[in-house]
């Protein structure tokens, strides 16, 4: 039998985003509760969708995200 897991992992991680108009790169949260807009265009990357954001961005790499 395998231990039970006490403390159970986070299911929110960071992104690393392309802006799709003026391909800037930006760190998201997966879970952001705002719209998520780019810093240099200010077009929208990401909405909340009431828990997981839809992220409309293109994923460059996904940041402490805890693989199985």
């Amino acid at each position: 039998m395998s231990d039970p897991e006490l403390i159970p992992l986070p299911k929110s991680y960071f992104v690393r985003v392309r802006c799709p108009k003026c391909g800037n790169e930006q760190v998201i949260f997966s879970h952001a509760s705002r719209e998520v807009r780019c810093h240099v265009c200010d077009e929208v990357l990401a909405r909340p969708k009431g828990g997981k954001a839809e992220i409309l961005a293109t994923v460059i790499e996904y940041l402490g995200r805890v693989r199985e």
